[in-house]
């Protein structure tokens, strides 16, 4: 089978159903279920104290019971069946319980698509990971096209029925025939035995997740307040979606060209550089409110986001042992994807009711110990280089 074709089909489908449940789902349930804001905010913060847990414990522990196809299937059908539940849920308790249910089942499927595509890789199955990836954000503007052309005929009631629909669509997807290696039940090895804690005897693991956890915080502000914000510097309504998806599209055209583009780069490097970018572009955000300085920020979000994002991933693919890697991407969902950002969005929440300007410069209290964390490691990383250089002379 082609194994690169069927990572990327498991991305398309997975990050379709993202682009509608991320931007869409909290609107959704003030405006469909009665709620207020105040109540989905509730709701949604404690969705994401339970998709922390999940996916930092449970879907570690679940990787070394299950293959990543049974544990990829049984989650979206998970999914699935807490999504129907929404459809009688109507009060603020049932909608709490259901949220609840959905957060301990699907997000645990973006770090086991990870860690499938991570274990391809080391099997020499998959060659290119940020192409596979690529059609995962193409999803994701693919989905909010659509849906923004059905919500505008239908209502909001048309966000429920989409999700549904792609949510199917990723199950059936995941009946077809999948790589051998992602069929196999999970060996027991007594060697990578001890828990998460032994992921922090490998070298540099440590260092690389602080510095991943600060770049992924640093994106709070945007993902909470950009919208308000872009209406606060008089962004032409029609054009705010535009406007958001142009970072997405700075991240696709990063996965398509990554392998080969940054293919010498060392995982220092791309850090450094994701830094750096990171900084820059809430520095620009902070200086210039205004909408052709916030567009061309947006660009950024190929090194604050993409390039973290993909540093990662070379660093788990060429340091962390096959089965452990289920426990690297769960540590790196629960940290860097969910209870940092969970952290920020208060600071920047706080920042932003003193002026929305501040949300965004408040950030680089994150990229900036990042870059200086990375050049440490660049550092460290350059002198063992030449230190093994000099020894093979």
């Amino acid at each position: 089978m082609n194994t690169q074709r069927w990572m990327s089909s498991q991305f398309f489908s997975f990050y379709m159903t993202w682009g509608i449940f991320l931007p869409y789902w909290t609107g959704w349930m003030i405006h469909t279920k009665g709620i207020t804001v105040s109540q989905a905010s509730f709701i949604m913060s404690l969705g994401l104290v339970i998709r922390g847990l999940s996916t930092l414990l449970v879907f570690p522990y679940l990787s070394g019971k299950f293959s990543s196809k049974t544990l990829l299937n049984g989650m979206a059908i998970g999914t699935l069946i807490a999504l129907l539940c929404y459809i009688p849920a109507s009060s603020f308790t049932s909608l709490l319980v259901v949220t609840l249910l959905l957060h301990f089942f699907y997000p645990t499927l973006m770090p086991a698509l990870d860690s499938a595509a991570g274990a391809l890789v080391q099997h020499n199955q998959l060659r290119h990971y940020g192409k596979s990836r690529s059609w995962g954000s193409i999803g994701f503007v693919v989905a909010g096209m659509i849906l923004s052309v059905f919500t505008g005929a239908l209502g909001d009631e048309a966000i429920l029925w989409a999700l549904l629909l792609s949510t199917l669509g990723f199950v059936c997807l995941g009946f077809m025939h999948a790589p051998v290696v992602l069929s196999k039940k999970p060996e027991t090895d007594p060697a990578q035995k001890g828990g998460m804690m032994k992921l922090f005897h490998i070298k540099h693991f440590g260092l690389v997740l602080i510095i991943v956890i600060l770049l992924q915080a640093a994106h709070a502000s945007y993902y909470n307040y950009g919208y308000i914000f872009l209406q606060e510097i008089h962004a032409p309504k029609y054009l705010i979606g535009l406007i958001i998806n142009i970072a997405v599209i700075a991240e696709i055209i990063f996965f398509a060209v990554a392998d080969q583009a940054f293919r010498k780069f060392s995982v220092a490097s791309l850090l450094t550089l994701a830094a750096l970018g990171s900084s820059v572009r809430w520095l620009l955000v902070f200086a210039f409110p205004n909408v052709a300085v916030f567009c061309i920020a947006q660009t950024l979000h190929a090194c604050s986001f993409a390039m973290g994002h993909y540093a990662f991933m070379k660093y788990l693919i060429q340091h962390i042992p096959h089965a452990q890697i289920p426990k690297a991407q769960g540590m790196y969902s629960a940290l860097a994807l969910s209870w940092s950002t969970a952290i920020f969005t208060i600071f920047g929440g706080y920042l932003y009711e003193v002026e929305p300007r501040y949300a965004f410069l408040g950030m680089i209290l994150c990229t900036i110990p990042a870059m200086l964390l990375a050049l440490v490691y660049r550092r460290v990383e350059y002198k063992h280089r030449k230190d093994v250089a000099a020894s093979s002379v």
